[in-house]
């Protein structure tokens, strides 16, 4: 009920900001509205479940942002997220555990909420929710797949010496999860959490990024940790249409904070690609390594965006992750019926790394169209061929998003 109560106030706040955004313009006005409407329709068929799920939900978010002013600037976003029709998930929440899991329980919450300080382009301080994306959100990431995004409660300071190096610091106290306020897990409290990073812009050679990330959760003392590795990536063009692209990353992860084991695990990217015209192609190896007991984690990821669609990976096995995957997408340009739409298909092929075992194998494909300025269209499918871990599963999702 709360969470439909404040999709009507959302939708209702929605259409009249920017009605008044849209009488007032003119002169950049001191506060501008936003809002962000997704539906989306999940269906997964899991082996080993008695029920498939059909997950119909509706995403109502809306903000208001200032302009800077005397380098001040402020951000206050509302979210609600409301089922649209009937019950067959299970939400994490519901306790309707026949059917396969869609993590987007209904709830209503401030999204984000912040202050930020920029006196100029080369300092900024912010602190208050706020999503935090890093880098390809591997180790740090808002989760933007799922209905509700994951923030943190935090303050930050960001600092460019020069034009082509960047430091941040972020301390954060409090992780908001996607699962919702009405879950055990859905937030973890008095943490300590410090996310450093260094970025160099290297000109036409791409960039090189250090950084250490210290997770102090006391929730959830098994996934605390101190991870610090180094990230390069960029692409380089070779004549005609092509161009390279690469991305290496290695990091090594230990105990830390509230965990009681002790562990030291590899974290290793190799991933080159070619680009050439519309079409891209990308091959990768990700390695996560465990020790039979343990494996590397990244509790704060977006972790959608990473082996395979079908979400069997959202914690690495204790014997580690292998994943092998070939990953290709064309992007139709020019005027005809089809310009802009995106085709991407994946293919990922998993195995254990501590021991020789094949854990499965997944298809995954995606075609994402927008609709003029301000609505999309997106169909996608996940399919997961179990071998040694988890069930076969297949996923559909149908999704209308509409910015403005």
């Amino acid at each position: 009920m709360k969470a439909r109560l404040t999709l009507a106030l959302l939708l209702a706040g929605c259409s009249s900001m920017t009605v008044a955004a849209t009488e007032e313009a003119g002169a950049p006005p001191a506060v501008t509205p936003y809002a962000d409407l997704r539906y989306r329709l999940e269906l997964v068929d899991q082996a080993g479940l008695a029920r498939d799920a059909t997950a119909s939900t509706l995403r109502a978010r809306g903000g208001l942002r200032s302009r800077e002013w005397h380098g001040f600037a402020a951000l206050v976003e509302g979210e609600a997220t409301v089922r649209v029709g009937g019950e067959q998930y299970n939400d994490t929440v519901n306790g309707r555990t026949q059917y396969p899991v869609v993590a987007d329980p209904e709830d209503a919450i401030v999204n984000q909420a912040w202050l930020r300080f920029k006196p100029n382009d080369r300092f900024a301080l912010q602190a208050g929710r706020q999503a935090v994306n890093l880098d390809n959100q591997r180790w740090i990431g808002s989760v933007g797949w799922r209905q509700n995004d994951q923030t943190l409660d935090a303050a930050g300071v960001t600092v460019s010496p020069t034009k082509a190096v960047t430091f941040g610091w972020t301390h954060a106290w409090r992780v908001n999860r996607v699962f919702g306020t009405d879950s055990p897990q859905g937030t973890w409290r008095d943490n300590d959490i410090d996310l450093v990073r260094v970025a160099a812009e290297l000109g036409r050679f791409g960039t090189l990024v250090g950084y250490g990330y210290l997770l102090d959760i006391p929730d959830a003392p098994a996934v605390s940790s101190q991870t610090f590795g180094a990230r390069y990536s960029g692409s380089r063009a070779t004549g005609g249409k092509v161009k390279l692209l690469y991305a290496l990353e290695y990091a090594r992860q230990s105990e830390y904070g509230a965990n009681p084991g002790g562990f030291a695990l590899d974290y290793v990217l190799v991933e080159p690609g070619m680009a050439i015209g519309p079409a891209t192609l990308k091959a990768g190896f990700e390695q996560l390594e465990g020790n039979g007991t343990v494996a590397l984690q990244t509790p704060l990821a977006t972790l959608h965006a990473f082996n395979g669609w079908a979400d069997k990976y959202l914690s690495t096995p204790p014997n580690g992750l292998r994943d092998i995957y070939v990953d290709a997408s064309w992007a139709f340009k020019g005027a005809g019926v089809l310009a802009g739409t995106t085709v991407r298909v994946a293919r990922h092929e998993y195995r254990a790394e501590h021991v020789s075992a094949r854990y499965g194998s997944e298809w995954n494909a995606q075609v994402a169209r927008p609709f003029g300025k301000h609505v999309s269209a997106l169909a996608k499918f996940a399919s997961y061929d179990a071998d040694t871990l988890a069930t076969d599963t297949t996923k559909v999702w149908f999704a209308v998003e509409a910015k403005f």
